[in-house]
């Protein structure tokens, strides 16, 4: 498939030849501007029928993608734990909109807050909006063997890290990936006026998913006690400077 970027040459039977502007490949949709008109035209890929300039359909499936990745990553890390990456995690904090979210994987020691970054090992509903992939040369259709083997030749080094034991998370995540795939992923934020749930949140990973009823699920091993005991989250106030205003008094005049 030929790439689909802002800045591609396209051709629409109404309206000649163009040039893209802003492509959502969640959605199917693309912003384009044609000759000199100065406003862009909305155009759905799967119905449009939009061609590259050579001709070429741009096929687009009307099934979209997920809109958060969070339940493939889930089944891939399991895949991986299975395969003895038992030090790899997933740290999670979709929103319940969808819209905002972070998903970040580690490798090595247990650290949930000072956790390494990688490049390439972490994602945001800002990116994966426009382009839903994890950026290790997947397709959004790629299944989670697929990324497992995608993400090992992306960064063998990184993965290599995860390699180990770690029973007690492995069983925790396996719990939640059979109580919870596919049509969930869980969250380890919240919104509760700062106060930690009892329960691990649960979001669901695309539209038209009924809320969880399901059985209430623990927290990661350890993970209570970063937060002082389940107390609410330490609220970082913003102060703003106190401006002082010095009035300055005419003195009288002889």
């Amino acid at each position: 498939m030929k790439p689909l970027a802002p800045g591609t040459v396209i051709f629409h039977r109404h309206r000649g030849y163009g040039v893209i502007v802003l492509v959502n490949l969640l959605t199917g949709w693309i912003s384009a501007r044609f000759g000199s008109e100065v406003r862009t035209l909305d155009l759905n890929l799967s119905s449009d029928e939009v061609q590259h300039a050579d001709g070429t359909p741009i096929l687009f499936r009307r099934t979209p993608p997920d809109r958060m990745p969070h339940a493939r990553l889930m089944e891939m890390v399991r895949e991986l734990h299975r395969a003895g990456y038992q030090k790899l995690y997933l740290y999670s904090w979709p929103k319940p909109s969808g819209l905002h979210w972070r998903w970040h994987l580690f490798g090595g020691p247990r650290n949930w807050i000072e956790r390494p970054w990688r490049e390439g090992w972490y994602g945001s509903g800002a990116d994966y909006n426009f382009n839903p992939v994890m950026g290790w040369g997947d397709v959004p259709s790629s299944s989670p063997q697929e990324l497992a083997r995608l993400l090992a030749q992306f960064d063998p080094q990184g993965l290599a890290q995860a390699l180990g034991e770690d029973q007690e998370h492995a069983n925790w995540f396996e719990l939640v990936c059979a109580t919870l795939l596919p049509d969930y992923a869980f969250s380890l934020g919240w919104h509760y006026n700062g106060a930690m749930p009892e329960h691990l949140p649960v979001i669901p990973v695309r539209r038209n998913v009924p809320d969880y009823a399901g059985p209430p699920l623990p927290w990661p091993p350890g993970w209570r006690q970063l937060w002082k005991g389940a107390g609410p989250m330490p609220q970082q106030a913003y102060n703003p400077p106190v401006r002082t205003i010095h009035r300055i008094t005419p003195e009288p005049q002889d």
